[in-house]
């Protein structure tokens, strides 16, 4: 219970926090309003940090949501070019991540980090298609446990975003819905995979590392 109301919070936030805590006491020195306005900013960001625990179904026939968020996009595209993937045809799903979802990133499915690539890029609105291949990204290339087979996870940053975090390491093992980082202010996680059925439509909510969203 105490949990749900006071989560644990992800480390990028702390400094954060404890910003916005010392500017709350200084604004109340001069001004209860201009304190008030402090103390609910810190809210919102100790909210905005969260780092709640998910429970994963722990089956390699499904893939779990990589991110909280709404489906903004379910498209056929070819492979990242920066992966050496663009000859190959995948599903994409993409998640678009508002500044009032949890930003913490999970892996979709038990596997090995095969690969890791970080993109320097703009910053435009991730919600829009072009982000895919405008903005700063950090890809995933995990290969699965069950069937070998390979998928992609891309962190896009968005019009406010300006750091991805990543905390795992190439040749590491995940488990399903492991944390694998996060993005600050906003942003977009795609999925790339092949051969699996869908299980979510566009405009549909998603927990990370709970939801469904594809299967074998």
């Amino acid at each position: 219970m105490i949990n749900n109301i006071f989560p644990k919070i992800h480390k990028e936030g702390h400094k954060f926090i404890a910003i916005s805590v010392i500017l709350s006491f200084v604004g109340l020195s001069f001004s209860k309003i201009i304190g008030l306005i402090f103390i609910i900013l810190t809210i919102w960001i100790y909210y905005f940090f969260r780092d709640p625990d998910r429970v994963s179904i722990n089956q390699d026939k499904f893939f779990v949501s990589p991110a909280d968020g709404i489906v903004s996009s379910i498209m056929n595209v070819s492979g990242p070019k920066e992966l050496g993937l663009e000859e190959k045809t995948f599903t994409r799903i993409s998640i678009f991540m508002n500044v009032f979802n949890c930003h913490v990133n999970r892996t979709p499915v038990t596997g090995i980090i095969e690969e890791i690539f970080y993109k320097p890029g703009k910053f435009v609105n991730a919600s829009l298609d072009k982000a895919s291949e405008e903005n700063e990204r950090n890809f995933y290339k995990i290969k699965t446990k069950g069937r070998e087979e390979q998928i992609i996870v891309v962190q896009i940053a968005g019009l406010i975003a300006r750091r991805i975090v990543c905390e795992v390491q190439e040749k590491q093992e995940v488990g399903q819905g492991e944390r694998i980082g996060m993005i600050r202010f906003g942003s977009r996680v795609d999925i790339y995979f092949n051969n699996r059925k869908t299980l979510v439509k566009k405009g549909q909510n998603v927990i990370a590392g709970e939801s469904l969203i594809a299967e074998d």
